[in-house]
C-alpha cells in the first residue's frame, strides 16, 4: 500500500499577486505505487499527514524527472512531458492524508480525482473548500480574478480580440479539464468540475450535475443532480426533475437514487430512493412527506414518512388525483433504459 493518498503535477494559473487561483492536473494519481512514493520523498520533504504544494523550479523538475524516469513499471509519460516543458507555471500537490483541504491547489486536485473517476462522491474530504476557492471569471483566455477582469477586457479589445466570459463562479466546467470516456453531455456548461460521470451516462441539455455528485454506470440525466447526490446505474432523471442537496440547509440525510429508478418530469426527491422505484411526474417527495402505503390491490396498509421507505425497493410514488394524498404502491416491474441511446456512448 502507498503511504501517499494522492498526487499530481499541474499547470497553475496565478493572479497579479502571484497567488495560485486554479490548477489543471492532466494526470492525477490516487494511491501511487511505493516506487513513486519513494521518488517523491527523495525530492520533497513530505511531512506525515500533511499536504505539500509548491511551484516546481527548474532544478526540482530535473530531479523529479530523473527519479520518475527510473521507474519502469508505471506509465509516467504525462508527468515527464510536463517536467520537460520547463514551464514556470508547473505545480505539484502531494496529499499524504485525506484531511480537510488547506489550499486552492489541493481542492482542485480533489475535484480532479472525482471527475477522473478515481474516487466516488463522498470519497474525499472537501470540508471548508468554499472558503478557499475564489470567485473567478472563467473565460476563453482562462480564469481571471474578478478585480483584474476589466483590465484584461481592455487589453483584449486593444489587441482586436474578444474576451468571452462564460461564467462567474467558484467552479469551472468539467469538460475544460477532463472528458471521461463513454459519456455524452449536450451542454457542457451544466456539468461542474468535481462531477463523477459514469460510463454510459447521457446528460441532456437541461440536465445538471454538481461537484461531488454524479452517476454510477449508464444513466439518462434530463434533470438536476445536486451536490452530494449519487445516481445508481440504469436510472432515468426526467426533464426538469430535481434531487435535493444539503448545501443550502435542510436535513443532513445524504440523498441518493438507486439502480433502475425513474424520477418523472418536474418531479423531485428529498430522501434516498431505493432500487427500482418510480416517482410520478410533477410529484416532489421530501423526507417528511406523509405517504399512504397501499398493497398491490390498492388497500391502505400503513401511513409512513417517505424517509421510512428509503430502503424499500420497487415502489411507485404517486399523488391521488381525487384526494390529493401522496401514495405508494408496489411495482410489478422496474424501468429500463433505452439501450439504443446508451450502447454507443
Amino acid at each position: 500500500m502507498s503511504d501517499i493518498h494522492s498526487f499530481a503535477i499541474g499547470i497553475a494559473t496565478q493572479n497579479s499577486k502571484h497567488e495560485v487561483i486554479e490548477v489543471f492536473y492532466p494526470a492525477p494519481r490516487l494511491s501511487p505505487s511505493q516506487d513513486i512514493s519513494k521518488a517523491l520523498r527523495g525530492v520533497f520533504e513530505l511531512a506525515e499527514n500533511e499536504t505539500t504544494t509548491q511551484l516546481i523550479s527548474a532544478d526540482t523538475a530535473e530531479k523529479l524527472a530523473k527519479e520518475f524516469a527510473a521507474i519502469s513499471n508505471f506509465d509516467l509519460s504525462a508527468e515527464l512531458k510536463l517536467l520537460a516543458s520547463g514551464s514556470p507555471k508547473l505545480l505539484i500537490c502531494v496529499i499524504t492524508k485525506d484531511s480537510a483541504p488547506t489550499s486552492i491547489a489541493e481542492v482542485f486536485l480533489k475535484l480532479h480525482l472525482l471527475s477522473h473517476r478515481l474516487v466516488a462522491p463522498h470519497g474525499v474530504n472537501l470540508d471548508g473548500m468554499f472558503g478557499l476557492l475564489k470567485n473567478l471569471a472563467w473565460t476563453n483566455k482562462g480564469p481571471i480574478e474578478l478585480e483584474e477582469l476589466p483590465a484584461a477586457q481592455i487589453t483584449a479589445r486593444l489587441n482586436g480580440e474578444l474576451l468571452s466570459v462564460d461564467s462567474v463562479d467558484k467552479f469551472p466546467c468539467m469538460t475544460n479539464y477532463v472528458v471521461p470516456t463513454g459519456i455524452r453531455i449536450a451542454d457542457t456548461a451544466r456539468v461542474r468540475l468535481g462531477a463523477y460521470i459514469g460510463a454510459g451516462t447521457t446528460v441532456m441539455h437541461e440536465g445538471f450535475v454538481n461537484f461531488n455528485a454524479g452517476t454510477i454506470g449508464p444513466a439518462m440525466i434530463e434533470g438536476r443532480i445536486s451536490a452530494g447526490v449519487l445516481v445508481g446505474a440504469n436510472s432515468d432523471l426526467g426533464g426538469g426533475c430535481s434531487t435535493m442537496g444539503t448545501l443550502s440547509g435542510g436535513g443532513k440525510e445524504i440523498i441518493s437514487v438507486g439502480e433502475h429508478c425513474l424520477i418523472g418530469a418536474n418531479a423531485g426527491i428529498g430522501f434516498p430512493l431505493a432500487d427500482g422505484c418510480i416517482v410520478e411526474a410533477g410529484l416532489y417527495v421530501t423526507a417528511g412527506t406523509k405517504i399512504q402505503v397501499l398493497d398491490i390491490a390498492g388497500k391502505l396498509v400503513a401511513s409512513k414518512k417517505a424517509l421510512e421507505l428509503s430502503k424499500t425497493p420497487d415502489l411507485l410514488f404517486r399523488r391521488n388525483s381525487i384526494t390529493g394524498a401522496v401514495e405508494c404502491v408496489p411495482l410489478k416491474q422496474s424501468i429500463s433504459l433505452n439501450e439504443e441511446l446508451h450502447a454507443h456512448n
